[in-house]
């Protein structure tokens, strides 16, 4: 009598056994999945050092220059800063008139509700302050006189346009200095240059893409045989562009420090030019960097265009060898 020995089940498929196992199992395989194609990237990325450095280099001065720009711009703005928003307006007196008259018309400008404060420099005061300033005191100690007027210095409470005008009809005023027209000026040359800014911001952005999406490209070429096969095996989209995503990723995290190290050395090398011409005129000043959330900032943008550059290149590759139903 002929028996015939039953078959063990065959196990399910790997699809299947990830299914039966529910919300962890999945979870589990979606992990694995992500950090295979994180390290695998990784080791594509070091098996080619001279290439991958050629791109990050590319890649990390392009990020650099107009980050550079706009942190020029801001030490500029910065620097300027106190002089820009300084309201002070200086009203010289004619010669004739006193101390004591010019402190009797400054008590009187003074309870002006569009004035802060007002403060009387004597010519003794204003040529002393002169003298220390400047680099002529042998010859100013020749002069007969005083040629220094007294100075009304005036801190208004608004812009000080209306009262500028103002001053300027009083009688014992001779000249009226008020630095609206400069502040503005300079406030539209920084205005100007944060759009030139932005403008070279991003185009050169535009160039990380392009140079992250030829380069991922030229790696999706390399591997054609291979992701033909997968798409015929049914894998989905999502599961063959996800290397590629993570070697954009990896490219961008690269040159983001590659670009934050540039700027450090960058501003380290001007430092000492600028603090050495700040100090002839007297002041101090030091270069201010982007700080640590800028950093952090610049490394998520730089990432972000590394993934969206590779993002763009898989999936023009994707729509052009997706297999279709006969």
């Amino acid at each position: 009598m002929n028996t015939k020995v039953a078959k063990p089940a065959a196990k399910p498929a790997a699809a299947e056994r990830v299914k039966s196992g529910g919300v962890g199992a999945r979870f589990r395989a979606w992990r694995e999945q992500h950090l295979y194609s994180l390290v695998s990237s990784l080791g594509r990325l070091a098996r080619r050092p001279f290439a991958t450095g050629l791109t990050v280099g590319v890649m990390a001065i392009a990020i650099a220059l107009p980050l550079g720009l706009g942190l020029a711009l801001g030490n500029i703005e910065r620097f300027s800063g106190s002089v820009s928003e300084s309201r002070e307006i200086g009203v010289f007196l004619k010669f004739e008139v006193t101390e004591d008259q010019a402190r009797e018309l400054a008590t009187g400008i003074g309870q002006r509700p569009d004035v802060a404060a007002v403060t009387v420099r004597t010519p003794e005061e204003g040529l002393e302050e002169f003298r220390a300033m400047s680099d002529l005191a042998g010859a100013l100690d020749v002069l007969e006189e005083n040629p220094l007027p007294t100075v009304l210095v005036v801190q208004p409470k608004g812009d000080g346009d209306t009262l500028a005008a103002d001053l300027r009809e009083l009688p014992q005023a001779d000249i009226v200095q008020h630095d609206a027209v400069w502040r503005q000026r300079l406030s539209a040359w920084l205005a100007f240059g944060e759009r030139v800014v932005q403008v070279v911001a991003a185009l050169l952005g535009l160039g990380v893409l392009l140079v992250v999406g030829n380069t991922v490209r030229l790696d999706i070429g390399a591997r054609s045989e291979e992701i033909g096969v997968l798409q015929h095996l049914g894998a989905t989209d999502a599961f063959v562009r996800r290397p590629f995503l993570y070697l954009g990723a990896w490219y961008g995290l690269a040159a983001g420090l590659l670009a934050g190290a540039l700027l450090l050395v960058a501003g380290a090398l001007m430092q000492g030019r600028l603090s050495a011409l700040v100090a002839s005129y007297g002041s101090q000043f030091a270069l201010s960097g982007p700080g640590w959330r800028g950093s952090l900032a610049l490394l998520a943008g730089a990432v972000a265009m590394g993934w969206l550059g590779a993002w763009l290149a898989t999936g023009h590759h994707l729509r052009r060898t997706r297999p279709t139903d006969v």
